[in-house]
């Protein structure tokens, strides 16, 4: 009999979960199941993920084959490379001491880079807000602005007027001088 560690999808529609399970490889994907290891949920940023790590690999060292996505989630989580280590354990080219320890230096790094990974995305989402923050408040003044300057009586400027009536005085009395001498030197040809 042929077993696989995959996914069996549950949830409401758009809203997936999967359920992370060693199956018969002829079972269908929601059908009957061996033993369920876990839950996946890809919903949310980082994805969830809640795994019995030992179950896992004592499934692998059994022989049942991960799928694709199943196996992903195995190494995102350290079980192939407690499988590895263990094998090598088994074969007796390590001791299980020196095993244990480069697994927990490995998960050691791993939470370390968890950690960095969620105050990075934490960050960009702040600056992210802000960003919009300054965006959305430019545009506020912008429209009182626009508002103040609409709602503001008119200003009336009493000397500069006084002079472009004195300016288009002057200016209407040279056209007038102009036009008055133009047909006296077309009079004259």
């Amino acid at each position: 009999m042929a077993v696989k560690i995959r996914l069996a999808r549950r949830g409401r529609k758009k809203k997936a979960i999967y359920d992370i399970v060693v199956a018969d490889a002829r079972a269908p994907r929601d059908g009957r199941f061996i033993e369920k290891l876990g839950i996946y949920n890809p919903g949310t940023n980082p994805a969830f993920i809640v795994l019995e790590s030992d179950k896992a690999v004592d499934w692998l060292l059994k022989g049942a084959q991960p799928t694709d996505t199943a196996r992903s989630i195995l190494q995102h989580e350290g079980v192939l490379l407690r499988k590895h280590l263990q094998v090598g354990v088994l074969k007796g080219a390590i001791t299980q001491e020196v095993a244990d320890s480069r697994f927990e230096e490995w998960k050691g790094s791993k939470t370390d880079r968890k950690a960095t990974a969620a105050d990075t995305l934490a960050q960009q989402k702040d600056a992210d807000k802000k960003a919009k923050l300054d965006a959305e408040r430019k545009v506020n003044d912008a429209r009182a602005e626009a508002i103040a300057k609409k709602n503001a009586p008119p200003v009336e400027e009493v000397p500069a007027s006084e002079e472009v009536v004195d300016e288009t005085a002057t200016d209407a009395t040279d056209a007038t001088d102009a036009a008055a001498d133009a047909p006296a030197e077309e009079s004259a040809e």
